[in-house]
């Protein structure tokens, strides 16, 4: 079982963010990097881009396959994590910790209402 995490939050494209006084810090789940598997490169959204939710901002690649970042919240890029750019591997080991992507500078907070509890994304996942 994927580990998910209480107090984030997810969406259905398999992104979490951690929401801390109007900055949310975004990256991928344990359950997506482990579907991916060997995590080879990230192109993240540039700092100073405007995203949002729910829009195509990066791509992730792995062995296996290619897939779009996803922007789980409206805002600007504030800061983008330079060490998952060149060693994405980190991801595979520490998805919630060292290996978050970016972080955004949140427009509306109540779009965060339209994310998943870690009790819904745990539901999501059990059905694949």
């Amino acid at each position: 079982m994927a580990n998910i995490i209480e107090g984030l939050k997810y969406t259905r494209e398999h992104e979490w963010a951690k929401i801390e006084g109007g900055i949310a810090i975004t990256g991928i789940t344990d359950y997506a990097q482990s579907i991916l598997s060997d995590i080879v490169m990230i192109e993240p959204p540039k700092v100073g881009t405007q995203i949002k939710a729910g829009d195509a901002v990066g791509t992730i690649e792995a062995v296996k396959a290619v897939s779009d970042l996803f922007a789980p919240l409206s805002g600007e890029v504030i800061e983008v994590n330079e060490k998952v750019v060149k060693e994405p591997a980190i991801i595979n080991r520490d998805p919630y910790n060292e290996g978050w992507i970016y972080k955004i500078k949140v427009n509306n907070p109540s779009e965060a209402e339209n994310l998943l509890s870690a009790e819904q994304y745990k539901e999501l996942i059990a059905g694949h």
